[in-house]
């Protein structure tokens, strides 16, 4: 193996363990729930997931488990639920 590329694997292998380096401006996933498949989405700063729970509140446990994996790679207002700002009942 040519020295240049035994340098770029270690590289990498140091940046995956930096996570914070890597900030997503956008994605579209796929995510297997219980009972069906969702298409999930974040684009120009707001989430989209096919779900019906969150055609009600703008958010949902896909949304949610997504943002906990992905973590520190998400800009700030990507984390931030809009849950927060919504009323108990609905």
């Amino acid at each position: 193996m040519r020295s240049s590329l035994i340098g770029k694997i270690e590289k990498a292998k140091r940046y995956a363990k930096e996570p914070d380096r890597v900030t997503f401006s956008g994605l579209t996933a796929v995510f297997h729930g219980e009972n069906d498949d969702h298409k999930l989405s974040y684009s120009n700063g707001k989430w989209h997931c096919t779900c019906h729970f969150f055609s009600q509140w703008e958010t949902c446990s896909h949304i949610m488990a997504l943002q906990q994996i992905l973590g520190k790679m998400l800009p700030k207002e990507a984390l931030a639920s809009s849950m927060e700002n919504q009323p108990l009942e609905k």
